[in-house]
């Protein structure tokens, strides 16, 4: 079951997933206009394939409604979440209901059913958050760990990832749309930096930490990073628009100057894997000493991970990233017939 599943990550993970032998998938989501397009779209794309897909309408933030649609399941992709920085910053209390709660709901649900593993969505944001939407996913991930710890029969583990490029809601798009319609791109702050990565990046992360991952486990990839001034360029290089007319219109609410995957504490244990870090959960329990006797006299020599000091991307690294997304290349096809 994917909750959110209507979503970009939704989406993505699916057509990864229809190529296999899984017997049936289910999309959890609250959006009826989104599920009837999504159905329409595989039936008519996958039509070999597309009776395998189940759709259940439900909401996280209630649980019976996930348990409803969770009889019989056996593996969990957890995306259901209010993502949007701004809006968040309006509305915390209904970040914390499907980010928090709902996160408390699809994994009570997935214990009591017998689930044998729940993989849950969260973001670079969470690490030191400074807005609502970050807050509330660093409690999810709070719930997360805490449920892992009790939970003996469900591995539940959590994966941490930038801005996906080119997924719902995001800047790329956008900024597409403005040079098509010959308006200047809009950007906040130029040196801001962001991770990105792809959605076929997202996914393999979900499924390292499905094969990989330990109950209790924050898994991040070392993923690279550019400017957004980088970026937009980029963009405005390969769609034909004018570098010198980009338009700066500030930080917008909640927003950070750089995002970080990994804190300088979490680096302490963290585990290099490659391609991934692994952050194990702690597992000691409540009942310590009041003075502790015994503390940590090693600690790995990782400081912090964070989008100012990974790997910078230039403008044309950038691009050969961009040219990777079936999207960009079908937006430059629709580009280059008018």
């Amino acid at each position: 079951m994917i909750t959110g599943g209507t979503g970009s990550f939704g989406n993505a993970v699916l057509n990864r997933f229809l190529k296999t032998d899984i017997g049936e998938i289910r999309i959890f989501s609250r959006d009826e206009k989104k599920q009837d397009d999504m159905r329409h779209e595989f039936q008519a794309k996958m039509p070999e394939a597309a009776e395998k897909i189940k759709f259940y309408i439900g909401d996280v933030r209630d649980i019976q409604s996930v348990k409803n649609a969770i009889h019989g399941v056996d593996y969990i992709f957890h995306a259901a979440a209010l993502k949007q920085v701004p809006s968040c910053e309006f509305f915390p209390i209904e970040a914390v209901k499907t980010n928090v709660l709902g996160t408390e709901n699809v994994l009570t649900a997935a214990i009591d059913e017998g689930v044998k593993t729940v993989i849950c969505l969260s973001t670079d944001k969470a690490a030191y958050p400074v807005n609502a939407m970050g807050t509330s996913k660093a409690m999810m991930e709070k719930v997360i760990v805490a449920k892992s710890r009790t939970s003996a029969k469900t591995k539940i583990c959590c994966t941490r990832y930038g801005n996906v490029m080119c997924s719902r809601g995001s800047v790329i798009p956008l900024w597409i749309d403005q040079i098509r319609n010959k308006q200047p791109i809009t950007l906040t702050e130029p040196s801001m930096t962001r991770f990105i990565m792809s959605l076929e990046e997202a996914v393999d992360l979900v499924l390292f930490a499905f094969e990989h991952g330990e109950s209790g486990d924050i898994l991040v990839q070392k993923a690279p990073a550019c400017t957004i001034q980088v970026q937009a360029e980029a963009v405005c290089e390969l769609f034909g628009g004018d570098k010198n007319d980009i338009k700066i219109i500030g930080i917008r609410h909640g927003e950070k100057i750089y995002e970080t995957l990994l804190t300088n504490e979490e680096c302490a244990n963290a585990i290099d894997m490659g391609n991934f870090y692994r952050v194990p959960c702690d597992k000691r329990g409540l009942n310590y000493d009041k003075y502790f006797k015994h503390g940590d006299t090693e600690r790995n020599t990782l400081s912090e991970f964070n989008s100012h000091n990974t790997k910078l991307l230039n403008i044309e690294q950038v691009k050969e990233k961009l040219l990777e997304l079936q999207y960009i290349r079908e937006e430059l096809e629709i580009t280059e017939r008018k």
